[in-house]
């Protein structure tokens, strides 16, 4: 009996483990190419969030474009989804999307296991501002699609923040170091 423990034990463990190096193996994201939509309700709050995260890109050769370059004024994100725009973005050479969004603002947030397709994300409400004044922690989203299919999720929480200023300074430096490690 014991011997049948130890078996399912080690079974169990092998599975685990290969589970863990698999999901490690994940195709990388070789970011070439990206266009920033900024999830925000405020053009303020978009603007700032799109154009840091353009310099950021540009500063690691990355073609870039803002959404707000392609979605003009009064006009909704989903017009991203409309395949004339998605054809000229590709014949400009941007075939990857990301989207930028808040998830929430306290150590306990809880984050979804997968990326929504592109259609429900932008569709969704995006209601928090990058600034609220009683946050100890601003988590951020950030998906990555290409061809309108998720390729990569993750998210980065700034810590401690005082100003609009200071959690882009925080976001912008957390990004840089995901930016060499594993989106290039």
């Amino acid at each position: 009996m014991k011997t049948m423990k130890n078996l399912f034990l080690i079974t169990l463990s092998a599975m685990f483990l290969s589970l863990n190096v698999w999901a490690q193996e994940a195709e990388p994201l070789n970011l070439k190419n990206v266009l920033v939509v900024g999830q925000q309700d405020d053009l303020s709050d978009r603007y700032i969030l799109e154009v840091g995260l353009l310099q950021l890109f540009s500063e690691y050769k990355i073609k870039t474009k803002a959404s707000l370059n392609v979605v003009k004024q009064r006009g909704t994100d989903e017009l991203l989804l409309n395949d004339s725009i998605h054809q000229k973005l590709k014949s400009e050479g941007i075939d990857t999307y990301l989207l930028v969004s808040i998830r929430g603002y306290n150590k306990r947030f809880k984050p979804s296991d997968n990326a929504n397709p592109i259609e429900e994300e932008i569709n969704a409400g995006h209601l928090y501002p990058l600034y609220r004044e009683s946050a100890s922690t601003v988590t951020f989203s950030f998906t990555f699609y290409r061809d309108m299919k998720p390729v990569h999720y993750e998210l980065i929480k700034t810590g401690t923040v005082g100003s609009k200023e200071a959690v882009m300074k925080k976001l912008l430096k957390k990004v840089e170091k995901r930016l060499e490690k594993e989106w290039l």
